[in-house]
């Protein structure tokens, strides 16, 4: 194993020392695997973030180097997801953005009189309370639990998706939610589940979960879909590759659907692919997609 500390390349004395050695030329290795293998463009400061997180990686495999890992990587077609995971983030929260769900809610009571099911995709899950938070805003909105919507939740990340299908939570994940929220839509533990809760079974019969890489070259999507959340994922990706995913959205966006982002993204070089409707709101432009 790499039990030997090392100081990383051209460090001062004192500097905190490394269980494995690791070097400028590992680090900038591994930006441009993420980048072959998911698009992700990984920023330059990042090289402690991906050391500590790949070191889980290297220990769990009993291995002693990073260039041990780069072979290793070549050798085990399946060990790629496990990289991935664990270099992706996954920052979220039940009603992050609530003025997105809110906006959402309208939508649908507008169009509640159509006889067709609503279909939503939220595109980054993570460990689900997004595409939950999307079932309870259409349960809310249209009065049943049983509402006409069908949510596809996907994710690259195999690991936040197994959280996301068990619906069980820390109970301090909901703390921010209203009372009312938490009696309709959630079953607190109890025994060797105590401080923990679980989304109610007709949450999670609303949501279908699936493992997408936003750069696969055929998602399984049919188009025509009513709702896309797509936020906080493009911010990872550079500008041509934002701007062919966006292409591909639109063409799975019903002529009317609409597309939630993040608030930190900004998609002034594709005005001719999308145009905003709304606070980091977007609907199809004129002919594209078409």
């Amino acid at each position: 194993m790499g039990g030997v500390l090392s100081r990383p390349s051209g460090s001062a004395p004192g500097q905190e020392l490394r269980e494995f050695q690791y070097t400028p030329g590992d680090f900038e290795r591994v930006r441009r695997l993420l980048y072959q293998q998911a698009g992700i463009s990984l920023s330059a400061t990042k090289d402690q973030m991906v050391y500590s997180r790949l070191a889980r990686r290297l220990r769990s495999l009993r291995l002693r180097s990073f260039a041990d890992y780069f072979n290793y990587l070549e050798q085990h077609e399946e060990e790629w997801q496990q990289f991935i995971n664990a270099l992706t983030t996954n920052l979220t929260a039940f009603f992050r953005e609530n003025h997105h769900f809110e906006m959402l809610a309208a939508h649908v009571r507008k169009h509640a009189h159509e006889r067709r099911p609503l279909r939503i995709w939220c595109s980054a899950s993570s460990t689900g309370e997004e595409p939950y938070s999307l079932a309870m805003t259409m349960i809310e909105a249209l009065g049943s639990f049983a509402p006409a919507v069908e949510i596809i939740a996907s994710d690259i990340d195999t690991g936040v998706l197994t959280i996301a299908r068990t619906g069980i939570y820390p109970e301090d994940r909901i703390e921010q939610l209203e009372p009312a929220r938490k009696k309709s839509f959630f079953l607190r533990g109890k025994g060797a589940q105590r401080g923990k809760v679980r989304v109610r079974p007709e949450l999670q019969a609303l949501v279908e979960f699936r493992q997408i890489n936003l750069l696969d070259g055929n998602w399984g999507i049919e188009p025509g879909l009513d709702v896309i959340f797509c936020r906080n994922v493009m911010i990872y990706f550079d500008k041509p590759t934002q701007r062919d995913i966006l292409a591909r959205l639109v063409t799975h966006m019903a002529d009317d659907g609409l597309l939630y982002t993040g608030h930190s993204e900004n998609y002034l070089h594709a005005a001719d692919l999308i145009t905003p409707c709304g606070r980091t709101l977007y609907q199809r432009a004129r002919k594209a997609g078409a």
